[in-house]
């Protein structure tokens, strides 16, 4: 039996949070639903932040009335306090995101706070929680941080196992500037599964140096299932210099389905669900399949093949 191997898309949120053009609530919610027939374990579809700190996503509300719910995908947004979480609730979300950094640097600048005042904020999120919907911490930069450099495995560490002890379902290992390369990625995953075997561990890679694949594929040669994908590529970190888009969804699923492993996922509607993406954000997106087909997509080849081929029938 093959592996199976879980993914989420987080293009209606991480993708969509730093376009410069809003997306209509309409086709936002057109695209979740094409999303959600396509086989994905999990879809996060917006953020209940304040819409003065992301107006793209000031939809949330909306967006989550208007989705279909599929009974086997599960429908997570991204939380940053109490406020929101109240918000995620009401709105029915099946798991609440919550999101901190590993950087104390990157958390001032991202999050306006030190890292230690990010942990007591999300404690409380998850106490006002308790069991009404299963939590998931995001912890960014887990792998080097733009302004400070490496971050020591040993922090990451030290935030996965304070925020487990809290009783969260899953902790997402996030290489929010795509500094990671396989050698870190496989010690940080091995590690992590030995310390924490029974927490939902998810990585979440972006391709922004062009080791995105190689990290996913590290990671799944050393147990991991569960990846956070984006739809064509796009997203970025607006605090990361020069930093690009998650990995494509299509093009790391792809290349498991074609290595040997069960996605779950329908390649070709995903692969018609990403063609109409740069319509929908008005320009070209990072994704590679998109652009090149698939393996099995033939082309006709030139007329003088045949004549080269059987030269003697052409004399």
């Amino acid at each position: 039996m093959k592996k199976r191997i879980y993914f989420n898309d987080v293009v209606a949120r991480d993708g969509f949070q730093i376009e410069s053009n809003f997306v209509p609530t309409e086709q936002k919610i057109k695209l979740v639903n094409e999303l959600s027939h396509c086989g994905f374990a999990k879809i996060e579809v917006t953020s209940f932040s304040s819409p003065k700190a992301i107006p793209m996503l000031r939809d949330a509300k909306e967006v989550m009335e208007g989705i279909e719910r599929v009974p086997t995908v599960e429908y997570t947004v991204l939380v940053p306090n109490l406020r929101g979480a109240e918000r995620a609730l009401d709105a029915r979300a099946d798991e609440l995101n919550l999101v901190m950094s590993t950087s104390e640097t990157h958390n001032l600048a991202n999050l306006r706070m030190t890292r230690e005042k990010s942990f007591t904020a999300l404690s409380e999120v998850i106490r006002y929680v308790g069991t009404r919907a299963p939590i998931n911490v995001s912890l960014s930069t887990s792998f080097g941080c733009p302004m400070e450099g490496d971050v020591a495995q040993s922090v990451v560490e030290e935030y996965a196992d304070r925020f487990a002890a809290l009783g969260v379902r899953g902790v997402s290992i996030c290489d929010t500037t795509g500094m990671a390369n396989p050698a870190q990625v496989i010690r940080m995953a091995e590690s992590l599964q030995k310390r924490l075997p029974n927490l939902q561990l998810t990585f979440h890679f972006h391709n922004t140096r062009g080791m995105g694949l190689a990290n996913v594929l590290a990671a799944v040669q050393s147990g991991i299932t569960r990846f956070d994908g984006s739809l064509g590529g796009l997203g970025g970190c607006p605090y990361a210099p020069g930093a690009s888009g998650n990995i494509s969804s299509e093009d790391a699923i792809y290349m498991l389905d074609e290595i040997g492993f069960d996605t779950g996922i329908d390649i070709p509607r995903l692969l018609n669900t990403a063609r109409a993406l740069p319509d929908l954000v008005g320009h070209e997106v990072p994704g590679q399949i998109i652009k090149a087909g698939l393996n099995c997509n033939l082309h006709t080849a030139p007329p003088d093949v045949e004549a080269l081929r059987h030269p003697s029938k052409s004399s």
